[in-house]
């Protein structure tokens, strides 16, 4: 799971941590799953932090476009 966990403003994302080296994008939401993203591009990482809608930019850009792991 990345070390670099940031909260962010979301009413579904809690925080987000990005790992450049892996390419992996670890997501964790207010229900308390948590979710691991692979092959994750540094611009899309990039994008969702500066969307003004995490939660929509999430749905839209990585929920079914990129292979995933629920960790809990």
């Amino acid at each position: 799971m990345a070390r670099n966990m940031k909260p962010v403003n979301s009413s579904n994302l809690k925080s987000v941590g990005y790992n450049p080296m892996t390419e992996t994008l670890t997501i964790q939401f207010h229900s308390g799953h948590i979710y691991e993203y692979y092959h994750v591009p540094q611009h899309v990482y990039d994008g969702l932090m500066f969307a003004s809608s995490k939660g929509k930019y999430h749905h839209r850009y990585i929920k079914n476009s990129y292979v995933y792991n629920r960790l809990q």
